[in-house]
């Protein structure tokens, strides 16, 4: 062959194996799946060199101790691979030690190539382990060790690439096909896969800081749950359970073949931002002030209990009165009139001290957070208009001005200004997810969690957001939290609503367009609300 095209042959060889490794290159770049990722390695490292099977290990560190010895580290076979047997396999733990080829590789970082990988020089101090051969009833001839380098020169892998064959096809069912097709890896193979190796292990390096961080975040959510639960323990639960049911129905949506969401796919990534945005979607609870998070009645328990000392006391000062009106009686009149004065005054003290009860006994029922009848509002000012004299003298009245005004909410424990508060906890968690420096596939976030109780005709808060405007995330979301709040037995101020009836509610809230009705549609035809009872 003339020199000429022999050099161009050359050139194209190379240009081709160039581009080939640019190509395995992007493809590691883009694979964040640390199994699939391996899986990706090994093979691509076996299609470059032609190599008929392979293994790869990991370099493990066995503690958080700093010495970077061996007895701190160990190898994990993680994966092999072959094209003419198959061999059940499970990954498991090696020494590190240079008694196996892929230890000594790890410890020293060099390159071991063998021609034959049962003519191993008496000099190396390794040997080659024949029991994978005898039990698949394989045969290893050529072979090479590659050490997966970092940047830093640190080894973190070893490849293991066996049997070069001549043809990429032959099939090496015994020891005659591997005599006739298997060759040692060429020089060019070696430079390859060593190549490959340090992009290899670059990716690898990537990869598992990719998934720590996930790590890292996801703890952060948990003890970010952990703390809004711990802020607010009437509610503890809520989160993961509106998580789980919403995390459901949007695996329901993705089954849907047809209908306005037929056509609607969450990837992976999206389903882990929908996770976390409904774990999140409370978290500015801890900015809305403590007592009034947990107010579980109209007054505040401080409120009540004064309200109840200060009867009491009004019980004793009409005792007292009484008694020392007695005691003038007895003394100043005669006995025919003492006595029907002491009768008059024991009536007295009954229609006092049984009007004083009553009015207790009302206001521990106005307290609860119930619907509050018309008609209680006259007998409330009635109680206010009443006074009595505290020890200074000082005339005051039953009730104050404030205790009133709490006793006089029509329904549930929240007068309008801490009903703002409590649905302020919607701008606090979407100032605080904003302040996260999300990466693309999780930055929808902050808006989901946002819009969690809006509704579609425009009437929820905090920025009353119309149907186009609130992502099908939180719309999924919002129907989640509405049976959650609905139907749990955790909530001091009221009672759980049984299944069926909270079912019939979010109906009306169909009806009334607050919630989509194609998603409450898979909610109840996928039987959501029963994941929870599952999981628990």
């Amino acid at each position: 062959m003339p020199r000429a095209r022999k050099t161009k042959l050359s050139a194209t060889k190379a240009t081709r194996e160039l581009e080939e490794l640019n190509r395995i290159g992007i493809a590691l770049s883009e694979t964040r799946d640390v199994e699939r990722l391996l899986e990706l390695i090994l093979r691509k490292a076996r299609e470059i060199t032609a190599a008929d099977a392979g293994s790869l290990y990991l370099v493990e560190h066995v503690g958080a101790s700093a010495n970077n010895g061996s007895r701190d580290r160990r190898l994990r076979f993680k994966l092999t691979q072959n094209d003419s047997v198959q061999f059940p396999f499970s990954e498991h733990t090696l020494a590190l030690t240079e008694e196996s080829m892929a230890g000594y590789c790890a410890l020293h970082g060099e390159v071991i190539e063998l021609a034959d990988a049962y003519r191993i020089p008496k000099s190396r101090p390794f040997q080659f382990n024949s029991s994978y051969d005898q039990q698949a009833g394989y045969h290893t001839r050529s072979l090479i060790t590659l050490p997966m380098k970092n940047g830093k020169g640190e080894v973190l892998g070893v490849l293991q690439l066996i049997n070069c064959k001549r043809q990429a096809k032959a099939h090496l069912a015994n020891a005659a096909a591997v005599r006739r097709w298997v060759h040692p890896f060429p020089e060019r193979a070696v430079r390859l896969a060593l190549s490959l190796a340090s992009q290899a292990a670059v990716a690898y390096e990537n990869s598992q800081l990719y998934q720590d961080i996930e790590n890292l975040f996801d703890g952060f959510v948990s003890a970010a749950v952990k703390a809004i639960e711990q802020r607010d323990p009437t509610t503890s639960g809520h989160s993961q359970r509106v998580c789980t049911m919403t995390v459901a129905l949007a695996e329901a949506i993705d089954r849907e073949p047809r209908g306005p969401y037929g056509d609607l796919r969450f990837s992976r990534e999206q389903m882990k931002e929908l996770r976390f945005a409904a774990l999140l979607h409370d978290f500015g609870k801890v900015g809305v002030h403590e007592e009034v998070l947990v107010k579980a009645k109209k007054l505040y328990p401080l409120q009540f209990v004064s309200v109840l000392d200060r009867f009491d006391y009004i019980r004793r000062d009409i005792e007292a009165r009484i008694a020392q009106q007695k005691l003038e009686a007895v003394t100043s009149l005669s006995r025919k009139e003492g006595e029907a004065r002491l009768r008059a005054l024991d009536e007295e003290a009954r229609r006092l001290i049984g009007e004083l009860d009553r009015f207790a006994d009302f206001i521990a029922r106005a307290n609860e957070p119930t619907i509050l009848p018309s008609g209680d509002f006259e007998l409330l000012h009635q109680i206010a208009q009443k006074t009595y004299r505290d020890p200074r003298g000082t005339e005051r009245p039953y009730l104050t001005s404030e205790e009133v005004r709490f006793l006089s909410i029509p329904r549930g424990s929240l007068d309008p200004d801490e009903r703002r508060q409590i649905e302020s906890h919607v701008v606090h968690s979407f100032n605080f997810l904003a302040q996260i420096p999300w990466t693309a596939e999780f930055r929808g976030i902050p808006e989901i969690a946002r819009a969690h109780h809006e509704k579609l005709n425009g009437k929820g808060y905090p920025f009353g957001l119309r149907s186009n405007q609130i992502p099908v995330q939180a719309k999924m979301m919002t129907i989640c939290d509405i049976f959650d709040a609905l139907s749990a037995s955790d909530r001091p101020y009221k009672r759980a609503v049984p299944t069926d009836r909270a079912l019939d509610i979010l109906k009306l809230c169909v009806r009334d367009e607050e919630i989509d009705a194609e998603l409450f549609r898979v909610f109840l035809d996928a039987r959501i609300y029963a994941t929870v009872a599952k999981t628990q």
